[in-house]
């Protein structure tokens, strides 16, 4: 399930410590660096932390602010967790998995990871079904899931580690102004003010402003960028569950009359997620619902697990717990630009999509790595690094990939929610064929990887 906020209860519930290298957050100092920054990026949650972690690979300083304020970390404090059963949890493509290895953090990140060993996909009450295995596809996995706030915590954590990054939380974008001339001359200013303060407005002057504030992008309205939106009139429960029976590392995508639900295998409170003998009885689920009925799946803990065992029968045996559960409406939200002048509109401020197959958090990965290599490629040559022209044509390379994506998922939504039973039968029998023809599960499987882009 795509997430690039740090919102997640459990980030904000984490316990400080009086260990000497704790970590605190730069706000404080970094007040007394505002100068001119080759790149400022609006926006702290997963993708900006990832781009600023991207950049500073490259060797490229950043300043990033956040509106919502970090929570105080420690690098040792690593050993449990604090809600086992309370939290949003991403998947992440085998290709996030090699942009995080190319810049040193997926080490990091493993231990608290669940690799997807195999894929399981079928419609409720109907014959199709299919199965890709990662050993007849000759991968590693097909990819990782983890939980959004360790994902959060240690890319925070690498970011406050890293002197090329600037971070300053708790930060309010009041205004964009950019500067036309030579490149000695143009960049961008922003503007800002603290939540927690009663200080003047401050500004900040860069090169090149790269927005990853969100669906609900402060940067992109303040820009004038509109959106294409489309209200899918479904809404998104999201928690945890467990299970009586292991989940083998094996992912469910499984689809309903009202909308397609996964349950995406997850670490042991105190396991390796790559731990080929763990038990792992942890299972994220995201179940799709017509909104207007989110309420009975929130409140009543009996009836959710009835539901889902209904949709998934004993495909993950039988359903004995649930966590505490997030609804969230489903909308697509598209901007008519990802490029005005000198900024950048990107993660889910350029486009927000459906979380089927979830693609939207991996989609984001990619078009950071991308324009962090364009970035560095205008360093090396000693070219300006916020060139308009060069962020048009990271623009354009990126729009044969987001396209496919912003296809592929609607049509899985469309094709596998429509209730026309000449539809269904075909669905059904593309489903067999998927599953049986050669040189298709290939071809699929690579693109669900993010490897064709």
């Amino acid at each position: 399930m795509d997430n690039n906020g740090l919102k997640d209860s459990n980030a904000k519930q984490l316990d400080a410590t009086d260990d000497k290298e704790t970590i605190q957050t730069h706000k404080q100092a970094s007040t007394a660096k505002l100068t001119e920054q080759q790149v400022l990026i609006a926006g702290g949650g997963h993708v900006g932390l990832s781009f600023a972690l991207l950049l500073a690979h490259h060797g490229i300083a950043s300043t990033l602010l956040e509106k919502n304020s970090y929570p105080t970390i420690s690098p040792n404090d690593d050993s449990t967790r604090s809600h086992y059963l309370d939290s949003r949890n991403t998947a992440l493509s085998r290709r996030t998995v090699q942009i995080y290895q190319e810049i040193g953090l997926w080490s990091e990140l493993q231990s608290h990871a669940c690799r997807i060993d195999a894929v399981q996909i079928s419609e409720q009450g109907s014959f199709g079904r299919a199965q890709l295995n990662k050993a007849d596809e000759k991968v590693e996995s097909f990819g990782q899931v983890m939980e959004n706030a360790w994902l959060g915590r240690k890319l925070l954590l690498a970011a406050q580690q890293e002197p090329l990054i600037t971070l300053i939380d708790n930060a309010n974008v009041t205004a964009v102004e950019q500067q036309i001339g030579s490149q000695s001359t143009a960049g961008v200013t922003l503007s800002f003010n603290y939540y927690d303060s009663d200080e003047h407005e401050q500004q900040l002057q860069g090169s090149v402003l790269v927005a990853c504030d969100g669906r609900d992008s402060t940067v992109r309205q303040l820009l004038g960028i509109g959106t294409t939106t489309y209200d899918y009139g479904q809404t998104a429960i999201v928690g945890v569950v467990q299970t009586d029976q292991p989940h083998e590392h094996v992912a469910i995508e499984r689809f309903s009359p009202a909308g397609p639900l996964a349950v995406l295998p997850l670490t042991d409170p105190d396991g390796d997620g790559n731990d080929d003998y763990q038990t792992g009885y942890r299972r994220s689920v995201v179940w799709v619902c017509p909104t207007g009925e989110e309420t009975q799946y929130l409140e009543d803990d009996d009836h959710f697990l009835q539901t889902l065992q209904q949709a998934f029968g004993q495909r993950a045996g039988t359903f004995t717990t649930a966590g505490r559960r997030g609804a969230y409406p489903l909308t697509r939200v598209l901007a008519d630009a990802q490029v005005d002048g000198r900024c950048v509109i990107m993660g889910n401020a350029a486009h927000t999509l459906h979380p089927v197959a979830g693609q939207g958090f991996n989609l984001c990965m990619r078009d950071a790595h991308v324009l962090a290599q364009m970035m560095s490629t205008q360093v090396l040559k000693g070219a300006d690094i916020g060139d308009p022209q060069l962020l048009k044509r990271y623009e354009k390379s990126r729009q044969t990939d987001q396209k496919r994506v912003i296809r592929f998922c609607d049509a899985v939504v469309h094709g596998f929610t429509h209730p026309n039973p000449a539809i269904k039968l075909a669905r059904n029998v593309a489903l067999v064929a998927f599953d049986k023809l050669p040189n298709i599960k290939p071809l699929i499987a690579n693109y669900a990887m993010g490897l064709k882009s």
